[in-house]
C-alpha cells in the first residue's frame, strides 16, 4: 500500500479480504507488522514515505505466511524475507550491493484445468449485458423508467510528454473522449448491446432528454466476442446477477445508434461552437450594446489556447474536475439541470429555442466534462507544440493496436484542425414575442418598511423548540397580502399576481443543520464541495460539519424529515408553500432582494457568489486556496463583493431580514411545496432562493428552480415551517 507523489511501487504490507468489503479499509485484515491493531482509512499525499519497513512483491504461501522483498530501513538493501501475520519478519537472504526482488517459490503442482476460450479474436465487438441499471449505488433511489438510453464513449489515453490535468479544457478531463453512440435501456433497467472490443469504454445513463443521470469516471474493456456483464450501476463487486427475468434477455443484442453522426472525437469547435453561432452569436458578439455580454462569437485562441468563446461559455457549466471527489457521486450530482446554462435556457432566455439535436450536443458536452480539445494531436500541435513527435507516437500506437488488438482505427485522424476555415453557420434570430406583462396589481398597505414589518409581528418573540439537545428557533410570520414575482423576473414568475397568506405561521430563522437532520438520518452525509485544479488530498471543502446547513437531501426525504420531527416534538412541522416562502423572504419589500436591488452590496446581508469563489482554485501538494486568474476561478460572481464565506459555512452569520429570518437569498436554496395538488409543478418540485453558488439576480425573492422530487442537489437544503 503506497501513496501518490511518494515512493515508487514500494509501501506497507497489508492483507485484504475482498469479501469483507472493497471500500477504503473495509476489506483490511491487518497490516504486517501490526497484529491486532486496527487500520484506519487515511487520505494523504506521500503516505508511506517515512514508514518503515517497506515491502515489494509479496507472494502468499498461505493465509498467514508470505515471501516478500523487504527493506528494513532507508540504509538497508532489498532482502528476501519470510513474514507472517503474527509480526515476525525472518530474513532469509540479504546481499550487500544487490536488491533481491520478486521472490517466487518453485514447487511441483498439478496443472490447472484448461478453460475453453470464451472469446473470438476475429470479432471487432464485445457484448455488454446490464442486469438492472438501478441496482447499486450509482442509481440508488432513481425511479425505474427514468433511464432511457446509455451513452457510450471511448477514452484515448495520452502520449509521452503532452498530458496534464488542464490540456483538454478548464476543469475538464485527463484524456481525450470519443463519442461512439447510444443504446436503449429497457423499463426494468436491463440492457444488452455491442461495444467495440479492446477499447476503453465508459457508459452514461441518460434520461428522456439525453442528460446523464450519473457520470462514470472509470471504464470497461471487452475482449473480442466476450460477453461483459454488469449487475447494476456501480454495484458492489461482490454482488451477483439477480435471478430474475429481464427484458433485455428476450430481445436481440442492440446495435449502437450513432450520435448525430459517425463515431468521432468530441470537441468544442465541431460540436458546440456551431450551436452558439446559430442561436447565440447574434447578440453575444462583444460589439456595441452587447459588449458587456459573454462573447460566444469570438473563437480566436484565448488562455491555454482554448477559444475565447469556450472560456465565455464554460463558466456557466457545472462539472467535476479531473481531481474531483473520488467517492461515488449521488445520482444527478452533476446533472445538466444544476448548470446555470441549462437553467437559463429552460427559463426561455429571450425566447431562444435551441433545436432538440443541438441541445443533445450541449448535454453531451456537459456530461463529457466540457472539453475543448477532442484529440491528442490537437493538444500536441496547439498547446504543447509537439505535433511531429506526437504523430510518430500515434502511428506506432496504431500499428500496435492493429497488430495485437485487431483495432484498425486512428483516434487522431479526425482532429478538428482539419475543419478550420470552413464557413460558420448563420445566426438565427429568435422569434420576437410581445413583451410580457410585468405590471403588478395594487395591494393596500403593501409594500411596507421594516418598522411596519416588526409591528405586524405584534411582539411575538422567537420561539425555541428543543429536539434533544438541539434547538430550532421559530420566528412569527403574520398573515397578509403581497405581489408575487419580480418586475425583473423570468417568464415563470409572470404574470405578477396578488397572493394572500391567510394564517400566521412560524418559520425557522435558519436552515436545518447537519446535526439536526442527522438526528433523523444518522447515515446522511452532506459530503464536500468540489475543489478545483489539482494535487488534492481531500474530497473537497467540507459541507458535512454539524452546524452547516444540510444539503444533498431530496424533497421526498425533506418531507419525511418533517413528519419525523412532528412526531418527535408533538408540533406540526412542514415545508413552506411557495407563497409563504416568498412572503416571509420579502418581509414587506417589493425590491428583488429583501435588502435592496440585485446590484446592492450584499456582503453584510447574504452569502452568495462573491470574490471568495476565486479561492476554489488550489495548487501544490496538500493544496491550499490560491487566487487565480478569472479563467481558472470561473464561477460567475458579483465582482468586488466580499461576504466572507466561500461555501455555506456558518448559518445565521449575516443580518436577518425584518422578520428575523437569516440567509433567505443565499447560503443554500430551499425546498417549498409548489401550488400543484401534490406540492409539485408538472411532476417537479420547486426550490426558492439562491445560494453561495449564485449571483443576486438568480437569488431573488421571486426566483424559482425545478428539480425531481428524488434529486439530491449540492446547494439545496431545508427551511422549516411550524403551525402556530
Amino acid at each position: 500500500m503506497s501513496g501518490h507523489h511518494g515512493v515508487s511501487r514500494e509501501g506497507e504490507l497489508v492483507v485484504f479480504d475482498p469479501a469483507r468489503g472493497r471500500k477504503e479499509a473495509e476489506g483490511v485484515v491487518q497490516r504486517i507488522p501490526g497484529h491486532a491493531r486496527e487500520v484506519e482509512p487515511v487520505i494523504m499525499d506521500q503516505l508511506v514515505d517515512k514508514s518503515w519497513p517497506k515491502f515489494l512483491f509479496p507472494y502468499p504461501l498461505d493465509e498467514n505466511y508470505y515471501l516478500v522483498s523487504c527493506k528494513l530501513t532507508s540504509a538497508s538493501p532489498w532482502g528476501l524475507y519470510l513474514v507472517d501475520v503474527f509480526d515476525n519478519l525472518l530474513k532469509l537472504r540479504e546481499d550487500p550491493g544487490f536488491h533481491l526482488l520478486e521472490p517466487t517459490p518453485l514447487v511441483k503442482r498439478p496443472a490447472p484445468t484448461l478453460i475453453p476460450p470464451r472469446v473470438n479474436l476475429e470479432s471487432p465487438d464485445a457484448t455488454v449485458f446490464v442486469a438492472d441499471a438501478y441496482f447499486g449505488e450509482g442509481l440508488k433511489n432513481v425511479p425505474p423508467g427514468t433511464v432511457k438510453k446509455m451513452r457510450l464513449f471511448a477514452y484515448s489515453f495520452g502520449y509521452r510528454g503532452i498530458g496534464g490535468h488542464d490540456v483538454f479544457g478548464v476543469e475538464s478531463c485527463w484524456d481525450a473522449r470519443r463519442i461512439i453512440g447510444e443504446v436503449p435501456v429497457y423499463e426494468d433497467g436491463s440492457a444488452m448491446y455491442t461495444i467495440p472490443a479492446n477499447t476503453a469504454i465508459a457508459m452514461q445513463p441518460l434520461d428522456k432528454d439525453g442528460k446523464a443521470v450519473q457520470i462514470m469516471r472509470s471504464w470497461v474493456v471487452g475482449m473480442p466476442g466476450e460477453i461483459v456483464s454488469c449487475v447494476g450501476c456501480h454495484e458492489s463487486q461482490n454482488s451477483v446477477t439477480p435471478s430474475k427475468n429481464s427484458i433485455a434477455r428476450t430481445k436481440r443484442v442492440s446495435p449502437i445508434t450513432p450520435f448525430l453522426g459517425p463515431e468521432r472525437p468530441f470537441n468544442f469547435e465541431n460540436e458546440v461552437q456551431p450551436v452558439l453561432d446559430t442561436y447565440c452569436a447574434g447578440c453575444h458578439d462583444g460589439e456595441g450594446d452587447h459588449a458587456t455580454l459573454p462573447n460566444f462569437k469570438d473563437n480566436s485562441p484565448g488562455p491555454q489556447t482554448f477559444s475565447k468563446s469556450y472560456h465565455a461559455l464554460m463558466r456557466y457549466v457545472r462539472r467535476p474536475g479531473p481531481e474531483s471527489d473520488v467517492y461515488m457521486f449521488n445520482p444527478m450530482e452533476y446533472h445538466a439541470s444544476t448548470s446555470e446554462l441549462i437553467f437559463i435556457l429552460e427559463k426561455g432566455h429571450h425566447n431562444v429555442r435551441v433545436d432538440h439535436d443541438s441541445m443533445r450536443k450541449i448535454y453531451a458536452w456537459i456530461d463529457l466534462n466540457a472539453p475543448y480539445y477532442g484529440t491528442w494531436l490537437e493538444v500536441a500541435e496547439r498547446l504543447r507544440k509537439k505535433g511531429d513527435e506526437t504523430k510518430r507516437y500515434a502511428e506506432r500506437h496504431n500499428d500496435l493496436k492493429k497488430l495485437y488488438a485487431n483495432v484498425d482505427l486512428d483516434f487522431e485522424s479526425e482532429s478538428y484542425l482539419g475543419f478550420e476555415g470552413q464557413e460558420r453557420p448563420a445566426f438565427q434570430a429568435p422569434e420576437k414575442l410581445p413583451k410580457p406583462d410585468r405590471s403588478a396589481p395594487t395591494v393596500p398597505n403593501w409594500p411596507f418598511d421594516a418598522q411596519v414589518a416588526k409591528q405586524m409581528q405584534g411582539g411575538n418573540v422567537v420561539e425555541r423548540v428543543m429536539v434533544g439537545d438541539l434547538t430550532i428557533d421559530l420566528a412569527y410570520i403574520p398573515p397578509g397580502e403581497f405581489v408575487m414575482g419580480d418586475e425583473v423576473g423570468m417568464n415563470d414568475e409572470l404574470p405578477r399576481r396578488l397572493a394572500t397568506v391567510e394564517k400566521p405561521f412560524r418559520m425557522a430563522t435558519t436552515e436545518v443543520s447537519n446535526a439536526l437532520y442527522g438526528a433523523f438520518d444518522p447515515k446522511h452525509d452532506s459530503r464536500y464541495i468540489d475543489q478545483w485544479w489539482k494535487d488534492h488530498t481531500t474530497p473537497g471543502y467540507p459541507a458535512n460539519k454539524p452546524e452547516q446547513p444540510v444539503i444533498r437531501v431530496s424533497w421526498n426525504e425533506a418531507n419525511d424529515f418533517c413528519k419525523w420531527l412532528s412526531e418527535k416534538t408533538g408540533r406540526t412541522f412542514r415545508l413552506p408553500t411557495e407563497t409563504e416562502w416568498e412572503w416571509a423572504c420579502r418581509a414587506g419589500t417589493r425590491t428583488p432582494m429583501w435588502y435592496g436591488d440585485v446590484d446592492t452590496d450584499f456582503g453584510n446581508f447574504e452569502n452568495m457568489a462573491d470574490e471568495s469563489t476565486r479561492l476554489f482554485v488550489v495548487k501544490g501538494v496538500n493544496p491550499q486556496p490560491v487566487g487565480h486568474a478569472d479563467w481558472e476561478a470561473f464561477i460567475p460572481r458579483a465582482e468586488g463583493v466580499k461576504d466572507g464565506q466561500m461555501i455555506a459555512e456558518k448559518r445565521g452569520a449575516y443580518a436577518p431580514n425584518p422578520w428575523g429570518l437569516y440567509d433567505m437569498h443565499g447560503s443554500v436554496s430551499e425546498f417549498v411545496a409548489a401550488p400543484g395538488p401534490d406540492g409539485k409543478v408538472d411532476g417537479k418540485i420547486v426550490v426558492k432562493g439562491g445560494s453561495w453558488n449564485d449571483r443576486p439576480k438568480y437569488s431573488r425573492s421571486g426566483i424559482k428552480r425545478y428539480y425531481e422530487p428524488w434529486q439530491k442537489v449540492h446547494n439545496v437544503g431545508i427551511r422549516l415551517v411550524c403551525e402556530p
